[in-house]
């Protein structure tokens, strides 16, 4: 049997939460997978290292930049913003950021060989000067509150532990008035049968994820860090397509067997394909992205000046 909410925690008091664990795991085995699989991710990924967002016949490249530019929708970028970018993987994102939108951006991964790769492509995309790349933790790197303009944050929260926590250090990082993008794997609704259950695990031990959340998780972190929810957009169906060809091509190259071969058991995500595309048909799993923002100053010191107010008698 699969642990549901630990006893005693804040979460045992909801009913529908889908806090799944995986198998322990630690920072180090996790920084050492992204170092290892990171040529790999490229070769098939392309150089956004996350899900493509399919309207209809697309090319994986294709439906990677639709994701993208639908993510910079929800993040409703006016030009010029400060940009951290956590869990930056190779630095796709953060140079596409700064050359269409003229962003400065940093760029945060726990892997060294990622932050030497992306801070590499910044250079020769001539976006060296407007993006800073740092090999940290991002649970526990110091940066000044209030610093950032948006905070970008695409399929990094699964491998987090402390997801509540990195929630507030989310809302710390943003000025008044900020905005935050999060795409985050998720449980899916509602109490999860053991089956389903099972199927979030298995994605976890293949995938290195110390555990995925659900969505009410997320909406009731973001409540508790004093974030206000713009928009929560299910885009499920639309991403699940990234698995079922990943897992296509990699049969056909036969590169997955170099993979094991290179990684032994750290690269074991190459025969979890199957396990993360039957979570997402079966509804064992969800991709959301949230838009939220943090309230100006002018807006906490109104609402501060209502709750002051004495009820009339």
């Amino acid at each position: 049997m699969l642990a549901r909410v630990p006893p005693g925690s804040e979460f045992e008091q909801i009913r529908d939460v889908n806090m799944i664990p995986g198998p322990a795991i630690g920072k180090r085995a996790i920084r050492l997978s992204n170092d290892l699989a990171t040529p790999f991710y490229r070769l098939f990924w392309g150089r956004h290292i996350h899900h493509g967002l399919w309207d209809a016949t697309e090319s994986a490249a294709d439906a990677q930049s639709n994701l993208m530019e639908a993510v910079i929708r929800e993040a409703r970028l006016q030009g010029g913003e400060r940009v951290l970018d956590v869990g930056c993987g190779i630095g796709a994102s953060a140079i596409h950021l700064v050359k269409t939108h003229n962003c400065r951006v940093t760029g945060i991964t726990i892997s060294r060989v990622q932050q030497q790769w992306a801070t590499i492509a910044a250079i020769g995309s001539g976006v060296g000067s407007r993006t800073r790349f740092l090999a940290a933790d991002a649970e526990t790197v110091q940066l000044p509150p209030g610093t950032f303009d948006l905070v970008w944050v695409v399929e990094c929260t699964e491998y987090l532990f402390d997801k509540a926590r990195f929630v507030h250090r989310v809302a710390d990082w943003l000025r008044p008035g900020g905005r935050a993008v999060l795409c985050a794997w998720e449980t899916g609704d509602g109490p999860l049968s053991e089956e389903s259950q099972r199927r979030v695990y298995e994605v976890c031990a293949g995938f290195g994820l110390p555990s995925l959340a659900s969505g009410e998780e997320f909406r009731r972190w973001f409540a508790d860090a004093g974030l206000e929810v713009n928009r929560r957009s299910d885009w499920t169906p639309r991403v699940s397509k990234t698995w079922e060809i990943s897992w296509h091509d990699a049969q056909r190259s036969g590169v997955h067997w170099l993979a094991r071969l290179v990684g032994r058991r750290r690269l074991t995500f190459w025969d979890h394909y199957l396990a993360i595309l039957t979570a997402y048909r079966t509804g064992a799993m969800k991709y959301e992205c949230w838009s939220v923002s943090k309230p100006s100053a002018s807006c906490r010191s109104g609402l501060q000046a209502a709750q002051s107010v004495p009820a009339a008698s």
